[in-house]
């Protein structure tokens, strides 16, 4: 929710007004781009570039877990978050693309990164009075993300070792 608002040195620019959304809206006006941000950052790290993936394979999950940390920052306070169900299936997906639990904590640490730069490249439209509690709620669902991934990830593992016994 956008409130137009005059910055502290002033108007925004050509005399307008500066509009604050808050890191939520943010994130969901700029979910292709952090997509983009977090794909640039994958393609740099040559131990996740060398399961062979196409762009569909590699970022389809990222729109509904960037979704579920968005719906996570609209939660009244001292709400309980849903555990993510899209996490879930995503750690699933990696251990069938061959992915190891290393390269899968590697992607969950550049999507931080990825949302932290774009808030960063946003922050003259950030609500500052949110920021800091915000940017602890965005750590703590990735995490809690990665976590689930994780659960999923050895429980197909172990799963498949018993099977072959």
């Amino acid at each position: 929710m956008m409130k137009p608002v005059e910055s502290a040195a002033g108007p925004g620019k050509n005399g307008g007004t500066i509009s604050i959304e808050t890191v939520a809206d943010i994130l969901d006006r700029e979910l292709k781009h952090v997509i983009a941000e977090w794909l640039m950052r994958v393609e740099k790290e040559s131990d996740l570039m060398h399961i062979p993936l196409n762009h569909d394979e590699r970022t389809g999950h990222l729109p509904h877990l960037i979704h579920d940390v968005i719906n996570r920052l609209r939660l009244d306070a001292g709400s309980k978050a849903p555990i993510s169900k899209a996490a879930a299936e995503h750690g699933d997906l990696r251990r069938k693309q061959g992915y190891t639990v290393a390269m899968m904590v590697e992607e969950s640490r550049l999507l931080q990164v990825s949302i932290f730069t774009t808030l960063h490249q946003n922050v003259k439209q950030l609500e500052f009075s949110a920021l800091l509690p915000n940017i602890v709620t965005i750590a703590d669902e990735v995490d809690a993300q990665l976590k689930e991934q994780m659960l999923r990830f050895m429980a197909a593992d172990k799963a498949e070792k018993t099977k072959s016994k």
